[in-house]
């Protein structure tokens, strides 16, 4: 194989290798700055807001510990009992739900976000961070091809199949290359995939660097943009845990029952 007998000169090691890896490096410390600075301060929710979202996640929290639950059965059946029924008359709602002609509720128009500052300014916030998620790969990425297109940096320590020839090799036409010898466009793939946790050990578990949207911000993705999300029907969601709520009474378990009869057994007060 042409790969065997094939030796690289070191100053592509300093003069492409490096500074390939140390420029995605400092690339994404200044993305993770740069989104700093340009995120918006949270804002505060209303009280109401909040009383719904809470008395959700108090209905999902009773509901997803049902099989092993430490409360009594007289208060889980009470709390329940009383969720399920704020839920269906709508006590929790932070907004009155409308109603149409035959008294059935109307479904949210999702074209009101548009008309909504809250959901504009997050929508913005949004693709401001696409943007500086996206425009930084697509220059290293030119750049590479501009200086570097061809290059054959490094030599990977562990075997490949054939089939990573086409991802470890872009750029270098050689179908009898060893599929271990990496081109500098591949680095610049490896790398982008492959430093989350450097940046983690750098810039912390919840840095701005590399995050799940980024992928899809890759010029190669030729994914569309995201959907517009739409907004949240507290109205369903209540109503549909209202549901969850009553079959979780089916399984429900108290985790203290005959806990008297277990501890006196285990220690050995109690004939099995």
């Amino acid at each position: 194989m042409a790969g065997d007998s094939l030796y690289l000169d070191p100053q592509i090691r300093d003069w492409v290798l490096f500074p390939i890896t140390l420029v995605m490096i400092l690339v994404g410390v200044l993305r993770h700055n740069i989104v700093q600075l340009i995120a918006s301060s949270p804002k505060k929710l209303s009280r109401a807001a909040t009383r719904e979202q809470r008395a959700l996640l108090r209905a999902q929290i009773l509901r997803s510990t049902a099989k092993s639950s430490p409360i009594p059965p007289s208060y889980y059946d009470s709390h329940t009992d009383e969720l399920t029924a704020a839920f269906k008359a709508g006590n929790y709602l932070s907004k009155p739900v409308e109603l149409d002609q035959d008294g059935k509720p109307i479904a949210p128009n999702p074209t009101s976000m548009l008309t909504d500052p809250a959901a504009m300014e997050g929508m913005m916030g949004g693709m401001k961070n696409q943007a500086v998620m996206m425009i930084p790969q697509m220059i290293i990425m030119g750049w590479i091809n501009f200086f570097f297109q061809g290059f054959v940096l490094i030599k990977l320590p562990f075997p490949l199949t054939l089939g990573f020839k086409s991802m470890m090799q872009r750029g270098i036409e050689t179908p009898d290359m060893d599929v271990r010898w990496v081109s500098s466009l591949s680095w610049f793939f490896l790398n982008w995939f492959g430093l989350n946790g450097l940046y983690r050990v750098l810039l912390g578990n919840d840095n701005s660097a590399v995050n799940q949207q980024d992928l899809a911000s890759s010029p190669f993705a030729g994914a569309a943009a995201p959907a517009m999300g739409q907004p949240q029907d507290y109205n369903k969601l209540f109503t549909a845990e209202s549901e969850n709520l009553q079959l979780a009474q089916g399984v429900y378990h108290w985790v203290g029952e005959d806990i008297d009869t277990r501890i006196l057994r285990r220690y050995g007060k109690l004939a099995a």
